[in-house]
């Protein structure tokens, strides 16, 4: 199951295992880069696998989650996302409603965030060979008219070596900023699923970002951007400190979680920081415009509990964060997701 869950034990089985047997692409962002798209001859192209269980839980499903997560890979980059794709595979036996639910929960999203479903494909497996559905979802998308804007500004401050938001591109002073309360997704899942019952206070975070982060690129100076899935935030900054050779420190006070999200963590012996979300972005900018960029995220539905977290440093050469009484953690990057099949 580490294989497939974000953390080391993943990055290192598809360095070995998959990517390397594909054959390389002379493109702005490859796939060996391994960011949230890749970009070939100026098209932003991203394609995600959805297994999550149950496909309903408090505060979305499957359908939406599908969405939202491809929609924000693509967002992330500096793009906008024009269209989806969606392939469907279906175990004999599953109820025709549910799979109606699914896919209304597909198009209410879709519409919301102004994406529609372009293309598709749908297959039925005998019973017991998938586990009732698995939803794959790809999109495109082509440069944002903002992001130019957004790099210029950034540039005005230090060099920035490239023309999108990659995970390289991270230097020492830059702020990290996330947008909201980190872990609602893993923690709400979870509790439905195992009945801990933390899940009538924490709902999932599931959202299509794109709105959100064209406002941040109106605001300018963001060098890179992520969704903070799979591995949570200890995994996307791990990522953006050993691709961008810089270390990262952050204050504990600053960082945004819900009591009951701590709570649910400490009962359960899990890290909130590990924990895969779904409706949240973090920001590397340059420090002369985080303020700016916090305030036009505050000004959001989804950025209302924005915060900035911590700046990159020169200083280490890893993931440390000033622990509220006092002392220094290293935040490693996770091995694997401790809540499985959330995503």
């Amino acid at each position: 199951m580490n294989h497939g869950a974000g953390g080391e034990t993943m990055q290192d089985f598809l360095s070995k295992h998959i990517v390397s047997h594909f054959s390389k692409m002379n493109s702005d962002v490859p796939l060996a880069s391994l960011d949230d798209s890749a970009v070939v001859d100026g098209i932003v192209f991203t394609t995600d696998g959805h297994t999550v269980k149950p496909l309903f839980f408090p505060g979305g499903d499957i359908g939406s989650l599908s969405v939202a997560g491809t929609v924000n890979d693509i967002a992330v980059m500096g793009a906008r996302p024009l269209a989806l794709s969606c392939a469907v595979i279906l175990e004999e036996g599953l109820d025709i409603d549910v799979v109606d639910k699914v896919m209304m929960s597909i198009g209410r999203t879709s519409a919301a965030c102004g994406v529609p479903v372009a293309t598709g494909d749908t297959k039925v497996v005998e019973s017991g060979a998938v586990d009732k559905m698995v939803i794959v979802t790809s999109a495109i998308g082509k440069r944002s008219s903002y992001t130019d804007h957004n790099l210029s500004v950034a540039s005005q401050y230090r060099n920035v070596d490239s023309k999108w938001l990659t995970d390289d591109n991270v230097r020492d002073g830059d702020a990290i900023i996330v947008s909201g309360t980190l872990g609602d997704h893993g923690v709400s899942l979870l509790s439905f699923r195992e009945g801990y019952g933390f899940e009538s206070t924490v709902k999932s975070d599931i959202a299509p970002l794109n709105g959100l982060i064209e406002d941040v690129l109106k605001a300018g100076g963001t060098v890179a951007m992520k969704d903070p899935t799979r591995g949570g935030l200890a995994n996307t900054l791990n990522e953006w400190s050993s691709k961008s050779k810089v270390g990262i420190e952050l204050n504990e006070n600053d960082i945004p979680l819900k009591d009951a999200v701590v709570n649910a963590c400490d009962l359960l012996g899990i890290d909130p920081l590990s924990i895969g979300n779904e409706g949240k972005v973090v920001i590397a900018c340059v420090p002369d415009t985080a303020d700016d960029i916090l305030k036009v995220l505050k000004a959001h539905p989804y950025g209302k509990d924005a915060n900035i977290i911590g700046y990159a440093t020169s200083r280490t050469k890893n993931v440390v964060m000033r622990t509220s009484v006092g002392g220094r953690r290293i935040i490693e990057p996770p091995i694997g997701d401790p809540v499985p099949r959330i995503c």
